[in-house]
């Protein structure tokens, strides 16, 4: 019976070593898939946070003082060039004006008895010249109280949508005080700042026609119907930022857009002979990019890379890869450093086919 149990125990320690060696043997033969990068011209899309701005935008402020007589519009309303706004109360400067024509009435007879006595030699010609100069101050008073009797109507100086009021009906209104805002909405300005080396690239290119065109992604994160034109570019990049600053034109027929809305500029830029690499075959430390290299001798290093652009599933490399490098594809947590491995090379424009990208 005990030779029994030891035969049994025998034959069951020589099952489970065999069973490591196979297990043992079964890990030497996995092998990780590597590729390289893949050199080719393609395109990026460059996003940017934005502020949208109308091309005109405008302060309502009152040109007299005096009380609020009326409210001729309503906030939010569509309003055309010279359409009256508001109604300072103008009783004193009506009165002003009749006072100034009653002078001038006054004076111009004054003026022309001067002048049929300066005809017949009467006075001199100095007192006919006084009198048309005393006639001209007049006339210039009456012109003066026109201008104040007109202040107190505020009209629209272009077409565009009102704001809310600054003030109400019966409101005492001192010169110079707010009344509301205007936008002209029909085309729209939008402002974003854009990185020195993404500037050097979009100057590099700008004589290409589509390179001036760009795209508004908004809020609700949908693409706006329109493109826009970049038209402006600031003369100075900011110090502190190393940005500068540019501008582009959006049609907006349909008033969709408004003062003081925010969005994503998206440009597209081409770039050429670029090294695109899948996006999985890197992995971080401490906020820096690495992959890992397969040397001649199948041992894996570790290398850091720096991304020139990012796009859905893949990385645009600046620096730290060539074309002939061959980094690891999969099982990037399953390796060590300086870890000797089997591999399959897998060709890169394989690899990047198998990815959705959007890479020409």
């Amino acid at each position: 019976m005990n030779r029994l149990l030891m035969l049994m125990s025998l034959c069951a320690l020589l099952w489970c070593t065999s069973c490591a060696k196979k297990e043992e043997e079964k890990e030497e033969e996995i092998k990780y898939l590597v590729t390289s990068p893949l050199k080719r011209d393609t395109t990026i899309t460059n996003d940017y946070v934005s502020q949208i701005r109308s091309i005109q935008h405008i302060e309502i402020r009152a040109l007299e003082k005096g009380f609020l007589q009326k409210i001729f519009v309503d906030e939010g309303q569509f309003v055309k060039k010279g359409q009256l706004m508001f109604q300072i109360l103008p009783i004193q400067y009506q009165a002003e004006l009749l006072k100034a024509q009653a002078e001038a009435n006054y004076v111009d007879v004054e003026f022309k008895n001067t002048k049929l006595l300066a005809d017949s030699n009467i006075v001199s010609k100095n007192e006919l010249a006084l009198a048309r100069a005393k006639l001209d101050k007049a006339k210039a008073e009456v012109s003066v109280a026109q201008i104040h009797l007109g202040f107190t109507e505020v009209r629209a100086p272009f077409d565009g949508i009102m704001d809310h009021f600054q003030v109400r009906l019966g409101s005492l209104i001192n010169e110079g005080d707010l009344l509301t805002t205007l936008s002209d909405n029909s085309k729209m300005w939008v402002y974003f700042n854009v990185p020195e080396a993404e500037y050097l690239n979009y100057k590099t290119h700008a004589q290409e026609e589509n390179m001036q065109h760009v795209n508004l992604m908004m809020a609700n994160q949908k693409v706006f119907n329109y493109p826009g034109v970049v038209q402006t570019i600031e003369a100075d990049f900011n110090n502190e930022t190393g940005n500068i600053s540019f501008r582009a034109t959006f049609p907006n027929p349909n008033g969709l857009l408004r003062h003081g809305e925010t969005g994503n500029i998206q440009m597209t830029l081409p770039m050429k002979n670029a090294l695109i690499i899948p996006q999985k075959a890197t992995f971080e430390v401490l906020e820096k990019k690495y992959v890992f290299v397969v040397d001649k001798n199948n041992v894996i290093k570790s290398r850091e890379i720096t991304i020139a652009a990012e796009m859905p599933h893949i990385f645009v490399v600046r620096t730290g890869l060539n074309k002939d490098d061959k980094i690891l594809l999969e099982g990037l947590r399953q390796v060590k450093e300086n870890e000797k491995i089997q591999y399959t090379y897998m060709k890169p424009e394989s690899v990047i086919s198998n990815l959705s990208l959007y890479a020409e």
